[in-house]
């Protein structure tokens, strides 16, 4: 992998978390029920979060030479509470995958700094899976 190939990939992680945004607001707008009132307090924070992983990425994009992507992939919509929060995991899972492998290729391409402000990126990824995993019992 070069650096060209690490921008391109950095920018699909941006459109997936474009993605995110957008499936928040949507599930924090339509999920209904008692049962989902605490989670929809962290899918929230999650939102906030998002945001910043977005930002974070269009800054390193930008710092490597590359212009962040403005392409939002299709946004799957469903209002069911267990089949949206469902669907938010399986986005963070696989965010959290690709966040794994995008710290070690800047590490493996001498990009220290791309690999430390991807950091807190997986970390918080990390979170967010054990969050959606608990609401779902799982």
């Amino acid at each position: 992998m070069d650096q060209n190939a690490l921008i391109d990939k950095m920018n699909e992680d941006l459109g997936t978390e474009y993605r995110s945004i957008v499936q928040y607001v949507q599930h924090i707008a339509t999920i209904k029920g008692a049962e989902y009132q605490s989670i929809l307090d962290e899918l929230k924070e999650h939102l906030a979060q998002e945001l910043n992983h977005a930002m974070t990425l269009a800054e390193q994009i930008d710092f490597l030479g590359g212009t962040p992507s403005v392409q939002v992939p299709q946004v799957p919509v469903e209002t069911d509470g267990a089949a949206a929060l469902q669907l938010d995991l399986d986005l963070e899972e696989q965010q959290l995958q690709r966040y794994r492998e995008r710290v070690a290729q800047a590490q493996e391409l001498g990009l220290p700094d791309v690999a430390e402000a991807l950091r807190p990126l997986l970390e918080q990824t990390q979170d967010h899976v054990m969050e959606l995993r608990t609401a779902l019992g799982k």
